[in-house]
């Protein structure tokens, strides 16, 4: 490390370089999830109904007057425990299609990082030992079962 605060030019090029490199790799890989439109009605499904697509109009009318929703969303659950409530894709299918697929987008980016760090702890603390295609040690860190 240097002995002057100061950092030298040709190394902070380098950083520089290296985090538009990385902006540029996390912008391409999560594009989708970047470009993922959330619609207001989503975070509070009784305002701007105006403002929603026509077909999911009535639903959301609907369930701004289910006062037994209601009353969940305003209790403070969360909202992926609002909407997955089990009444929800039976009552109101037009907006459960929608929100479905914004909830997907996260936990399958969550699926990716875990099957990443399940390969590297094999590679890394097991490699004298690794064997994953006789084994299926890769199968079975990333089952549900564990």
């Amino acid at each position: 490390m240097h002995k002057s605060s100061e950092i030298p030019l040709d190394e902070t090029q380098i950083y520089c370089q290296h985090l538009e490199s990385l902006h540029k790799d996390f912008s391409e890989r999560f594009k989708d999830i970047l470009s993922l439109e959330v619609p207001q009605w989503v975070m509070n499904p009784s305002l701007n109904i105006e403002a929603a697509e026509v077909p999911i109009q009535k639903e959301l009318v609907e369930l701004s007057t289910n006062e037994t929703l209601k009353a969940s969303f305003q209790n403070g659950d969360c909202l992926t425990e609002f909407w997955l409530q089990s009444n929800i894709s039976c009552l109101y299918p037009g907006l459960w299609t929608i929100v479905k697929k914004i909830l997907i987008a996260f936990p399958s980016s969550y699926l990716v990082k875990r099957g990443f760090s399940a390969v590297n702890d094999l590679t890394t603390k097991k490699i004298s030992q690794l064997q994953i295609m006789e084994r299926r040690d890769l199968r079975l860190h990333l089952s549900n079962n564990i």
